[in-house]
């Protein structure tokens, strides 16, 4: 994947016409990864922040810090167990991730483009899309395979995909699929 703030629309994964499940999942996933890169390229930090859609709080770089955490929580967390804390936090235990009046976008775009990669390298290593991922909460342990875990990823950045065009248009007239 190439820098969020150049890709192009060649640039974007290729899906395949006729592939196995796994080579069928990732790169429909990566796909949506890069059409989320390609909605925020060439935009300002400003434009990044902003939030024209009222009363929606929603901003093209908000949804880039969430992205990280759904990579961070399905692939670390889930898929290899880790464990790991959020990423942006209040104080008080709260998820920040939509809190961006003073967000920096170049550090936002790393932490998310390093969750992809390694969310990448977990898929590759797996045995199979049957690999189990685990989750302890106050409602008990929950598992989900890898095959549902890919495809939920998918749904989740194609629903953020439609809120990232809307943002575009509203922030630049830029339109496109």
């Amino acid at each position: 994947m190439t820098d969020a703030y150049e890709i192009a629309d060649a640039a974007r994964t290729a899906t395949p016409k006729f592939g196995d499940e796994r080579a069928t999942l990732t790169a429909f996933l990566d796909y949506q990864r890069d059409t989320f890169a390609w909605k925020c390229a060439g935009l300002t930090t400003e434009q990044l922040r902003a939030r024209p859609l009222a009363p929606s709080t929603l901003s093209l770089l908000g949804l880039t810090r969430h992205l990280a955490e759904v990579e961070r929580g399905w692939f670390r967390n889930v898929l290899d167990s880790e464990a790991r804390p959020g990423f942006w936090k209040h104080p008080d235990g709260r998820f920040a991730e939509f809190d961006v009046d003073d967000a920096d976008p170049q550090e936002a775009f790393a932490v998310w483009r390093r969750e992809c990669a390694h969310a990448r390298e977990l898929v590759a290593a797996a045995p199979s899309l049957d690999v189990p991922g685990h989750y302890r909460d106050a409602a008990g342990e929950q598992t989900w395979s890898l095959r549902w875990i890919l495809t939920h990823m998918i749904e989740e950045y194609a629903r953020h995909n439609g809120h990232a065009d809307l943002l575009r248009e509203h922030l630049d007239g830029r339109t496109g699929e």
